[in-house]
C-alpha cells in the first residue's frame, strides 16, 4: 500500500454516446467504477473519484467504497477542469503527497500490478512522467509527480493530459498495457467488453 501516491479517478463525463452513465454499468459483480475504486483501492490509501454529470447517482452507487469524492461543477468544459479538480484536492487536503495516478473509468482492465508497475517505474527512473503505453500512444493511467502538478492546473477543454505527455517526452517513462485501448464509449464496445472480461 503507497502512502505517497494518491490516484484520482475521472468520472465526471456524461457518456452521451453510451447513452447512460457508464461508471455504473454492471462488470464483474459490481458497477465499473466499484470496480475500478477496488483496484486502485488496493494499490493506494488516497483514492479520489471526481464526479461531474450523474453526480448523485454515482455518488450512492460508491458511498461504501471509502473513495474520497470531489464535484467538479466545471464537469461540461471537459477532463482538464477534472484533471485541475483532482490537483486542487490533494494540494489542499494531502500536501505531503509526492505524486498521483490519473485514470479514466473506462478502462476496464487496468490492474493492481499495472498501477504498482507505474509507481515502480517512476522510482527506478526519476521520471515526472510515467505513462501506460498501447496502441502506439502513452496515455492512461498515467503518473505524475508534484513537479508537474503545475502544469496540470493550466490544462483547458477536453485535452486532458496528452499535450503535456507529448511536450514532456524527455521526462517520460512508460509501462506496456496492450489492453489500454479497450474501453466503452457506446453500446457495442460495452458488449464487446463483457466477452472481452475474463481476459484478467
Amino acid at each position: 500500500m503507497h502512502t505517497d501516491t494518491a490516484i484520482v479517478i475521472l468520472a465526471a463525463g456524461k457518456s452521451s454516446r453510451l447513452g447512460q452513465p457508464k461508471q455504473l454499468l454492471p462488470f464483474k459483480g459490481k458497477s465499473l467504477l466499484q470496480h475500478m475504486i477496488h483496484t486502485a483501492g488496493a494499490v493506494s490509501k488516497d483514492v479520489i473519484v471526481i464526479t461531474g454529470a450523474n453526480a448523485f447517482s454515482i455518488e450512492s452507487d460508491i458511498k461504501k467504497s471509502g473513495a474520497r469524492t470531489v464535484f467538479n461543477k466545471d464537469w461540461e468544459e471537459g477532463m482538464a477542469s477534472s484533471i485541475r479538480c483532482g490537483v486542487m484536492e490533494i494540494r489542499t487536503h494531502l500536501p505531503e503527497l509526492q505524486a498521483a495516478i490519473f485514470m479514466v473509468c473506462d478502462q476496464p482492465f487496468v490492474t493492481q500490478q499495472l498501477l504498482e508497475d507505474l509507481i515502480r517505474e517512476q522510482e527506478l527512473s526519476g521520471k515526472s512522467i510515467v505513462a501506460s503505453a498501447y496502441s502506439d500512444i502513452a496515455g492512461t493511467p498515467v503518473l505524475f509527480t508534484e513537479n508537474i502538478f503545475p502544469e496540470l492546473l493550466e490544462l483547458e477543454g477536453d485535452t486532458g493530459a496528452r499535450s503535456i505527455i507529448a511536450k514532456n517526452k524527455e521526462r517520460i517513462a512508460t509501462v506496456s498495457f496492450p489492453l489500454g485501448n479497450v474501453d466503452m464509449d457506446t453500446p457495442e464496445d460495452y458488449k464487446m467488453l463483457l466477452l472481452q472480461k475474463d481476459l484478467i
